[in-house]
């Protein structure tokens, strides 16, 4: 052997030697970045609250949120809400995801009742008709689109189709009924952020639908045992400044909504709510590391969230996706979309300024 191809083979051993301690990944998805042919898809994640925990609280509240988001001008939209194809999957596999469907998912029922249809046939239906949706559709059109949405379990997106009739418009037709119509009418009122910023956006930027990324197929990671629950509430018992600080604010009218969703959205804010939480998780001693269970569930349902969201701009390269979500996930969603070839994320900061 020569003294050059000794050298390459001890080169070589000390590579494997390294390898087998911390592997170093041997492709960046980042790097390629500059290569991206054309504009990059831009992502704005905005980090929301629930709504339905304030008290009181008026779609009004709203404006200067929407108002703010709104001139980022979105051409996609997703929120933080199962799917009808997710629902319908839930429900057909109980024993592997109990009581999952009972607790997020919604009735189908009335819906069904009305147009005669499944989840998976309305669903099927929703696509062909937005296939050779015209750029001016009728107003039956989207009251039959409204009713097909409800029938596939997108009650968000039933709503894009509903503000977007004229308020004579808005009535039982065309699939949908007295009881669809009072459906619809509340969800206008509902403190829910899918309704009150997903559908709301969507509307302003002429859509036609949003797309529902949730998911908790993740769950079936979770542990059943008692233990476990008892080790995550010890690590939710400790002092939490971060949603203190949060609960202390005030949000009736516009401008504490506004106040709110900016400090949401700032990473001092989101750095300290992940530290408070999956930090102190990951940390959390016990002989089953239910911490960091807790922890492996989360990424495994922010990773397939992110999977979803990664789909509904796959045939849009470049477009402007705005992905409202709860808060906590808002820093997960940033980390992985961000390891996306094509994708350069917007600053809510900036945005809600």
């Amino acid at each position: 052997m020569t003294r050059r191809m000794l050298a390459g083979a001890i080169t070589l051993t000390a590579m494997l030697v390294g390898s087998a301690d911390a592997q170093t990944p041997a492709f960046d998805p980042r790097t390629w970045k500059p290569d991206v042919a054309g504009p990059k898809t831009q992502i704005l994640v905005l980090g929301t609250m629930h709504l339905s925990g304030l008290t009181d609280f008026q779609p009004g509240w709203m404006s200067a949120v929407l108002d703010k988001v709104a001139a980022w001008r979105p051409t996609i939209v997703t929120i933080e809400s199962l799917s009808g194809q997710q629902c319908d999957l839930l429900r057909r596999y109980p024993l592997l995801y109990p009581g999952v469907a009972d607790t997020y998912c919604r009735s189908t029922d009335a819906a069904k009742k009305a147009t005669g249809l499944d989840v998976p046939e309305a669903s099927g239906l929703v696509e062909a008709m937005l296939a050779t949706w015209p750029a001016q559709p009728t107003a039956a059109a989207r009251r039959r689109l409204a009713s097909l949405f409800l029938a596939a379990d997108d009650p968000s997106s039933a709503l894009v189709q509903w503000l977007r009739l004229p308020e004579n418009e808005r009535r039982a037709a065309d699939g949908l009924d007295d009881a669809l119509v009072k459906r619809l009418t509340d969800l206008t009122k509902n403190p829910n952020e899918n309704y009150q910023l997903g559908a709301a956006l969507a509307v302003r930027a002429g859509l036609e639908r949003v797309y529902a990324v949730d998911d908790h197929t993740s769950d079936a990671v979770q542990s059943e045992d008692p233990a476990f629950g008892t080790a995550i509430k010890d690590i939710w018992s400790a002092p939490n400044p971060v949603v203190e600080a949060s609960k202390a604010q005030p949000y009736a009218g516009p401008a504490d909504m506004l106040a709110s969703y900016r400090t949401l959205n700032t990473p001092k804010m989101q750095q300290a709510a992940i530290r408070a939480d999956f930090g102190r998780a990951i940390r959390h001693v016990s002989p089953q590391n239910w911490g960091r269970q807790y922890v492996g569930w989360w990424e495994v349902r922010n990773l397939r969230m992110v999977g979803n969201i990664r789909a509904t701009f796959a045939a849009h390269p470049g477009a402007r996706v705005l992905s409202i979500v709860g808060s906590s996930h808002k820093p997960y969603f940033d980390a992985y979309l961000n390891m996306m070839h094509e994708v350069q994320l917007a600053d809510a900061e900036a945005v809600l300024r």
